[in-house]
Parts: structure tokens; C-alpha cells; sequence
């Protein structure tokens, strides 16, 4: 079962979050919440996102746009980490003779990367 958390709960949770910086992320939708009846929660991950949006506003000074940009490279990041892993698991199930020939062509094709 996934964690919720009501706004006041992530408030509690996150002491560096007001509520007004928490309506801005949610207009921004840099965090949707989910929907609960008619009233917005939230699960772990979106309390983790706020620690960290937090963290980037006021160590590095950054305005709402700026966290917004970032949080979407985080995000596609994370989405490239997750299909690399997919297909380092799909490659893994072939044969030891076709996982030979892929580590070498992707070795090729990095050193051509780098010249």
C-alpha cells in the first residue's frame, strides 16, 4: 500500500516548505499530487521531490522556473536509468555469444564517441 500524506502532513514532514511554496510546485506541477475524494495527497516520492526542490531553492538560490527545468531533467534521467536497466536485463537473457557481440559494438561505438 502506497503511503499518503495529506498537505498538512507534507507541511509537518518537510518543515522548509510553506504552503505557499507548496501550492506553487503544485500549480507548476512540478509535484502532482493524487486525488483522494476531492482532496489532494501525496505519496513518499512527492515529499522526497519537495525535500529536494527545498534543498535547490535555498542553497542555490533558484526561482520557480529554475526548479522546474531541473526537475525535469531529474525526471527524464531517472526515465533513461529505468529503460537502461531494461535493456542491460534484456540483453543479459541472450546468448553468451549475441551479449559478446553487443558489449563490443557498444564499445566501438563509444570510442568512435570519442574521437
Amino acid at each position: 500500500m502506497i503511503a499518503k500524506y495529506t498537505e498538512v502532513e507534507v507541511l509537518a514532514a518537510v518543515p522548509r516548505l510553506t504552503a505557499v511554496r507548496l501550492s506553487t510546485f503544485v500549480d507548476m506541477q512540478i509535484v502532482v499530487p493524487m486525488r483522494d475524494g476531492n482532496r489532494p495527497v501525496f505519496g513518499a516520492i512527492d515529499v522526497a521531490r519537495m525535500e529536494l526542490l527545498c534543498d535547490l531553492a535555498e542553497q542555490f538560490e533558484l526561482e520557480e522556473d529554475g526548479l522546474g527545468i531541473i526537475m525535469s531533467l531529474i525526471d527524464q534521467l531517472h526515465a533513461v536509468r529505468q529503460d537502461f536497466h531494461a535493456l542491460a536485463a534484456a540483453v543479459s537473457s541472450e546468448p553468451a555469444e549475441t551479449r559478446r557481440r553487443i558489449a563490443a559494438n557498444f564499445r566501438q561505438g563509444r570510442s568512435a564517441d570519442e574521437d
